[in-house]
C-alpha cells in the first residue's frame, strides 16, 4: 500500500518538527559543499520559528506521511521590491527527506507555496538554491516549476 502524502498549513505547534528538517537541510548543504555555512541550534531554531508563525512573518507548509510522519516543507515570507512590482514571496527553505524525493512532494510544496502567494496577491515568487555545481538538480528541480534564473549571485554580510 502506498502511503498517503498530505500538506497542511504549519502552526506554531508544528515548530520543532519543522526546525528538525531544518537542521537536517543545512547539514545535507554543509556535507556537500563542505563548508560549515550555517550555524544551527536547534532549540534557539524551534523557538525563533514558533515566533515567526505566531506573528504571521513567516508561512510554511508540511507535509506528513499518513497524517503523522513529516517528510518534508515548504516555507516562504513577503517581500516588497519596486522591481518585483509589489509584494512577492520568498521560499528561504524547501525540504523533502530524501526517502520521499522520488514521490513528486517537492513538486506539491511548490504548487502549495504557488497557490498560498497568489492567494496573497504576490506578484511572484522567488527562490536561491544553495551552490551550483553541487545542486544541479536541485536547480533543475525548480526550471522544471517554471522558476527562471534572474542573474546575479546572493550575498550577505554579518550585522
Amino acid at each position: 500500500m502506498t502511503a498517503k502524502i498530505t500538506i497542511e498549513k504549519a502552526t506554531a505547534d508544528d515548530s520543532h518538527e519543522i526546525a528538525v528538517m531544518v537542521g537536517e537541510l543545512l547539514s545535507e548543504i554543509m556535507d556537500t559543499i563542505g563548508v560549515q555555512a550555517f550555524n544551527f541550534n536547534l532549540e534557539e531554531t524551534t523557538k525563533r520559528l514558533e515566533d515567526f508563525l505566531n506573528r504571521d512573518q513567516y508561512f510554511a507548509f508540511i507535509a506528513r506521511q499518513d497524517g503523522r510522519n513529516s517528510v518534508g516543507f515548504v516555507a516562504l515570507y513577503e517581500s516588497y521590491a519596486l522591481y518585483a512590482e509589489g509584494s512577492f514571496g520568498t521560499i528561504p527553505e524547501l525540504y523533502v527527506r530524501p526517502a520521499f524525493r522520488s514521490n513528486h512532494v517537492g513538486l506539491r510544496l511548490v504548487s502549495q507555496a504557488k497557490s498560498f502567494g497568489t492567494s496573497r496577491g504576490w506578484k511572484r515568487l522567488e527562490v536561491t538554491t544553495p551552490p551550483i555545481p553541487q545542486f544541479d538538480k536541485t536547480l533543475a528541480f525548480y526550471e522544471r516549476e517554471g522558476f527562471a534564473i534572474t542573474g546575479g549571485r546572493k550575498l550577505k554580510v554579518a550585522l
